[in-house]
């Protein structure tokens, strides 16, 4: 038997090329989007308005629960329109198709609603569901995009949403009736909102958390102008803290404070260190009398030039802040500092006697999550 080659008589493997990079052109891209936006004028074009107000109002007359329910990316899309209803303050739920037929179809009563999201109307899954609805006597609906499926068949109510094509090359990948199924849900939506009446206030209690909850849910004006549930208040409890005035201001050694009769050239170093863009003017029981900021000092340099190395600061400061007190929402003094005539970057913090006791700025808002 021969003996086998030394390693160094074995082929050398061959050389690795570099993957080469993929690009898409500018062109290309715009094209898609084009087709896409024309994919999309079909369904508005095309759709039965008298259909989608029938589903609309059957929504908005429903007595029970809305549920939604579909498989694969409609039932994505399913999802969230029910997850958006619930944000607007209406009962509603996504049911898997596989778990309803292990127990959750149990939720549902003969006051609710289903809705089934489909493309083709022939989705297995969403077919074996039928009998079992019917037993529990909910009323079904099915939003489809192809004509005369069983799905729509079987159902009490089918909505027809246009599609001309997906976008997909083999006009296969779910994009564009994903698309039209949530443009769709989503309009429903706002016109339920608007028939509602819902008002900001209302959209807001179901929003504690994030911009929407600070922006629209802490006001004051005395008092809360919402009606609360108690476990609406056990939820903002949590974040309150952050979002009152006495709790983002600065205080105490913070403060760049001095007296009117201070010269303003030997309070620079206070204006400055401080980092609020300002020196707050008190008296001798610590009573606010006004504000110095960076720009007045620029304004009566270019005023006075070197006449301000004798100016104090009461000449030239403000006599009339903007001010607000400890206990405001903090989103209260953000809207202060943007009110008209002019925004601001500051606002001096006082108790009902004058008394000067922090100072709140843009920084610590935005700091606070504002």
């Amino acid at each position: 038997m021969g003996s086998l080659p030394l390693s160094q008589d074995l082929p050398s493997p061959p050389s690795e090329k570099p993957p080469r990079l993929q690009r898409i052109s500018e062109s290309t891209l715009l094209n898609l989007f084009k087709s896409q936006q024309n994919h999309l004028n079909h369904f508005f074009q095309n759709l039965d308005l008298s259909q989608a107000l029938s589903f609309t109002q059957t929504l908005l007359n429903c007595q029970g629960s809305i549920f939604f329910s579909g498989v694969g990316k409609s039932g994505f899309v399913a999802k969230k329109i029910s997850q958006t209803l619930v944000s607007l303050g209406i009962r509603s739920s996504f049911l898997s198709p596989l778990d309803a037929l292990h127990g959750d179809i149990g939720a549902l009563s003969s006051a609710d609603v289903l809705v089934l999201f489909s493309k083709s109307g022939s989705t297995e899954e969403l077919l074996r569901l039928i009998p079992c609805v019917r037993a529990k006597d909910a009323y079904l609906i099915s939003v489809t995009s192809v004509s005369n499926n069983a799905l729509s068949n079987a159902c009490d109510m089918n909505v027809h949403l246009p599609l001309e094509r997906e976008l997909c090359p083999f006009d296969l990948a779910p994009v564009t009736s994903t698309a039209i199924q949530m443009v769709f849900g989503d309009t429903v939506a706002v016109a339920l909102m608007e028939a509602r009446n819902l008002t900001k206030e209302q959209y807001a209690a179901n929003h504690p958390a994030g911009r929407i909850g600070k922006s629209l849910i802490f006001k004051i004006g005395g008092h809360l102008k919402l009606k609360f549930s108690f476990c609406f208040v056990c939820a903002l409890a949590v974040s309150s803290l952050l979002n009152v005035v006495k709790d983002v201001m600065k205080k105490q050694h913070e403060l760049p404070i001095c007296k009117e009769g201070d010269l303003i050239i030997k309070q620079l170093g206070e204006l400055t260190s401080k980092g609020c863009g300002c020196l707050l003017v008190i008296d001798d029981e610590y009573g606010l009398l006004g504000t110095c900021t960076d720009g007045d000092l620029r304004r009566t340099l270019d005023a006075n030039g070197e006449a301000i190395f004798k100016l104090t600061v009461g000449e030239m400061c403000n006599r009339e802040p903007r001010t607000i007190g400890p206990d405001a929402m903090a989103v209260e003094a953000m809207q202060k500092m943007e009110s008209e005539p002019s925004p601001v970057q500051f606002l001096p913090v006082i108790d009902h006697q004058n008394i000067l006791i922090g100072i709140v700025t843009l920084h610590g808002l935005v700091r606070a999550g504002l």
